[in-house]
């Protein structure tokens, strides 16, 4: 038996078309999760295909020391995108080196070591990013992590201010609480941590690692705040599927920002789509196309099963059903009883996070299908 680490569900993907994917006996299933919203075009979208694909004929790999054209227009793009005044961006390989990035950034540019999080926050599994991420199912192992750090309660303005001081160097937030169970945080709340922050000379970061890339309704979910951190990490829908994450940052932290770097940050292949990608989003409105599925979504939704289930939250393309407990038995259902593919967010939420690009007819399978596995 081959050996691996990690636990493997019981239906095997062998391809997949926009918000379609194939078992190996040929199942047809409706990918309601894209593989954690990492692919909010679909699967297989031509443009992304067509951008790797002349990259790999051209320049499989080159260190981000030597300039690279489709590099530099993968920085561009996501620089042009980003709130006013964040202009600059260093490239990683996954969400949690773009948020232990951010983190040594916060430290080096303020000089503080204090580091700020939120109960239920989810920030990845490096040993900086894991020291801010809540649960301690996810840390016990690998203790001690890095110290320093606070947790506070979520879109609770009076804690934060407590607990920011002059010794913070940052203060890191998930704009909409993904893993913690699809909880967004309000405007206020994010309008007052700006402030917060900026009071104390502390860094806030806005880990959109899974909020960005339009999933919320905006490019950023910080646009919709109208809030502008000091950084952004993004990851998941970055690359449409290839691995890659972003740490995007104010000048005076890219001025102080250390010594990090990254062996494969930004390599050419990984730059093309990431920059096609970003820019596919853009062209296409896929942000405002997001709004709108998500606003019927949840309409519908809550027409079909807001009476049976305890709440339905949700931003944009970002969906949380609160089934109780029974979240992973009707994950199971939908799986095998009605060919749909969600994500858990805990024990007791059935996170739907979609291709960007579904449609009605999509949204109304699995309005159905969710109906009858709460029934």
């Amino acid at each position: 038996m081959t050996g691996f680490v990690f636990s493997e569900k019981p239906i095997g993907i062998e391809r997949g078309d926009g918000a379609y994917v194939y078992g190996d006996d040929g199942t047809e299933y409706l990918d309601m999760g894209a593989s954690y919203a990492c692919v909010p075009l679909g699967h297989g979208h031509p443009a992304v295909t067509e951008a790797v694909t002349e990259q790999f004929e051209k320049l499989t790999f080159v260190q981000a020391s030597y300039p690279n054209a489709a590099r530099t227009a993968a920085y561009e793009t996501l620089a042009e995108t980003a709130p006013d005044p964040i202009d600059k961006v260093w490239l990683s390989n996954s969400g949690t080196e773009a948020n232990e990035a951010a983190l040594k950034f916060a430290r080096a540019a303020t000089g503080d070591s204090k580091l700020v999080a939120t109960m239920q926050g989810f920030h990845g599994r490096t040993m900086g990013s894991l020291a801010t991420t809540w649960k301690n199912k996810y840390k016990d192992p690998y203790e001690p992590l890095i110290g320093d750090v606070e947790f506070v309660p979520y879109d609770d303005t009076e804690a934060l201010d407590d607990a920011v001081d002059e010794d913070t160097a940052g203060f890191i937030v998930e704009p909409v609480q993904g893993e913690g169970g699809i909880n967004p945080a309000s405007t206020e709340y994010l309008r007052a941590a700006r402030d917060i922050t900026e009071d104390a000379g502390a860094a806030l970061i806005f880990d959109e690692v899974q909020t960005g890339m339009g999933r919320t309704g905006a490019l950023w979910s910080a646009q919709r705040a109208g809030v502008t951190p000091d950084m952004i990490t993004s990851a998941k829908g970055l690359a449409n599927g290839f691995p890659v994450g972003a740490t995007l940052c104010r000048d005076w932290i890219a001025e102080n920002y250390g010594s990090h770097a990254s062996t494969f940050s930004g390599g050419p292949v990984i730059s093309a789509a990431a920059g096609t990608t970003v820019s596919t989003i853009v062209d296409e409105g896929i942000p405002e196309h997001a709004a709108a599925m998500g606003e019927y979504l949840h309409a519908e939704l809550d027409a079909a099963v807001g009476d049976e289930v305890r709440e339905i939250r949700s931003e944009g393309l970002m969906v949380g059903v609160e089934v109780g407990r029974g979240a992973n038995r009707a994950l199971k259902e939908l799986a095998l009883n009605h060919d749909v593919l969600a994500l858990p967010a805990g024990r007791t939420v059935v996170r739907l996070l979609p291709p960007l690009t579904i449609g009605e007819a999509e949204v109304d399978h699995v309005v159905d299908a969710l109906a009858e596995v709460v029934e």
